[in-house]
């Protein structure tokens, strides 16, 4: 296709397209191979030294991965990305490209539990430090937290469960002032709903297997170099881009490859070698998701406004967290940044606690009950048991989550359907013995156990999976 500027659907369908050039095939082939044959002992020796673009593993490289890359790029306005096998390993380079011992990251505390984990635990035991904004609205915050050492300001533009929807320019000029770079989770809100790297963020990241995906069936994670920082203004804060390089002929990075120095490094040094490398089968199932995925995100986002909205009226719901009710405090940001959704996880609280939410999620039968987001079908969770059950109950009351709060991944479904079916547990709630509606239920207790699979008691899930 074309470099002609195209609609978000268009470049979704035909953006980064290669036509198969040895059999016409209109839909790019899973190249389900460890490595790939070299025509000479020249070709050989030029791949390596990098002379040639040509495909040496998979390790380092695949036609259907690339694909892939190719088509997040361009809707994420960036100049390459990196596909990887998760949105943890994701985050995992973008920040590796970045940092080293000694180094320290500023990131809001409305974040992904297990990217917290990696920041605290992970990194931390390399010696990289991280300071989290309690409030990411207050920019002064983020300025008061850095250091000379610090190296990267971290957010996501729409953090779960609470919709807190991220002030991506205000946040980004405060680490441009910083010298730094802001890197972003964009999974929740998606290239279709907002481009970071035209508010100013620099990195972009994505757990592929949630919205990009869409169904559920595939993982990966995407890292997205925007190609805006300037990584040469400060070179002695960047040595690993701008001190020359053996392997390139004693060029840096930043010499060789210009605005993709970043993304250049974090395939080929960081991700080479760690090795999160993403099966095409998965790359294939990911391209399929994001060839659809203005027509769900846009679904799943009036879905989800008219579930909160709904909400919000019943009399057990104390709060609801979604950035496009006008009662949110994040609805001005929303407004501006999301003008085609605030998305589709958000949260809501009931009265009542943990008895209240056992209650509402088991009697619900169109919402799934599990831990993933993204997905067509809706799912429903209890985070201070599950995702957040390692935090002490003054840690989650600090971020908000109280016992009666309920988390939705409102999916593509009938909105009807999912009303009777939050009907269901709301009646529940109503009734003296709170059976009303499950009698209904079409499995018996024996089919549903055998759909279960236990975790061995000496097992315990620090964070979602």
């Amino acid at each position: 296709m074309a470099n002609d500027e195209h609609g978000f659907a268009t470049e979704q369908v035909h953006g980064g397209f290669v036509p198969d050039a040895g059999h016409g095939a209109r839909i790019p082939a899973i190249h389900m191979s460890s490595g790939f044959l070299f025509e000479d002992f020249d070709q050989a020796r030029d791949r390596f030294a990098g002379t040639d673009d040509g495909y040496t593993y998979t390790r380092l490289g695949n036609p259907t991965n690339a694909d892939v890359e190719r088509r997040v790029a361009l809707l994420e306005r960036g100049v390459e990305a990196i596909l990887v096998g998760s949105g943890q390993a994701a985050a995992t380079i973008a920040f590796l490209g970045v940092v080293q011992a000694g180094d320290h990251v500023v990131a809001a505390r409305s974040i992904y539990e297990g990217t917290k984990g990696l920041l605290v635990q992970n990194l931390g035991r390399l010696g990289i430090e991280v300071d989290f904004v309690a409030d990411q609205r207050d920019l002064d915050e983020w300025a008061r937290l850095v250091r000379p050492n610090t190296k990267a300001f971290f957010a996501e533009t729409i953090p779960n469960p609470k919709n807190d929807v991220l002030d991506i320019t205000g946040v980004a000029d405060t680490a441009h002032r910083a010298g730094v770079p802001l890197i972003v989770d964009n999974t929740l809100a998606t290239p279709y709903l907002v481009r970071p790297v035209e508010h100013g963020a620099d990195i972009v990241i994505h757990s592929a297997s949630k919205f990009l995906s869409g169904h559920g069936a595939g993982l990966g994670g995407v890292v997205v170099d925007g190609g805006t920082f300037d990584w040469s203004a400060s070179p002695e804060r960047w040595t690993h881009l701008t001190s020359p390089e053996r392997s390139l002929g004693g060029e840096s990075y930043v010499e060789r490859y210009g605005d993709r120095a970043y993304i250049v490094f974090a395939r080929d040094v960081v991700a080479s070698r760690i090795g999160p490398t993403p099966s095409p089968f998965n790359a294939f199932l990911i391209r399929q998701g994001i060839e659809t995925l203005s027509l769900r995100v846009e679904r799943h986002s009036a879905n989800a406004l008219a579930v909160a909205q709904w909400l919000e009226a019943q009399p057990e719901v104390t709060s609801v967290d979604h950035a496009g009710l006008a009662s949110s405090p994040f609805h001005d940001l929303a407004q501006r940044y999301l003008p085609r959704g605030a998305g589709s996880v958000f949260a809501f609280t009931l009265a009542g606690g943990e008895a209240a939410a056992r209650t509402f999620i088991d009697s619900v039968q169109l919402f799934s009950r599990m831990t993933h987001l993204g997905d067509v079908r809706s799912l429903i969770l209890h985070p201070a048991t599950t995702t957040h059950a390692g935090k002490t109950p003054e840690e989650r009351a600090d971020q908000g989550i109280d016992d009666g709060l309920i988390r939705l991944s409102v999916g593509i479904e009938d909105v009807a359907d999912l009303l009777r079916d939050l009907e269901r547990g709301f009646a529940a709630l109503r009734s003296a013995d709170g059976d009303v509606g499950l009698e209904a239920r079409v499995e018996s207790d024996a089919e549903r156990a055998s759909l279960e699979h236990s975790v061995p008691g000496t097992h315990v899930i620090a964070e979602e999976i």
